[in-house]
């Protein structure tokens, strides 16, 4: 898991990659290609 300053970038790499927000904490996450993930704070 890659922790990044800008998610949107990483966002656009895949496009099933979502953006979800837990615990105060953004994630993307892939279900399709798993290892597109990233944190964010």
């Amino acid at each position: 898991m890659k922790i990044r300053n800008s998610i949107k970038s990483l966002v656009k790499r895949h496009r099933d990659n979502r953006v979800v927000r837990r615990k105060g904490r953004i994630y993307v996450i892939n279900k399709t290609n798993r290892r597109f993930k990233a944190r964010q704070g």
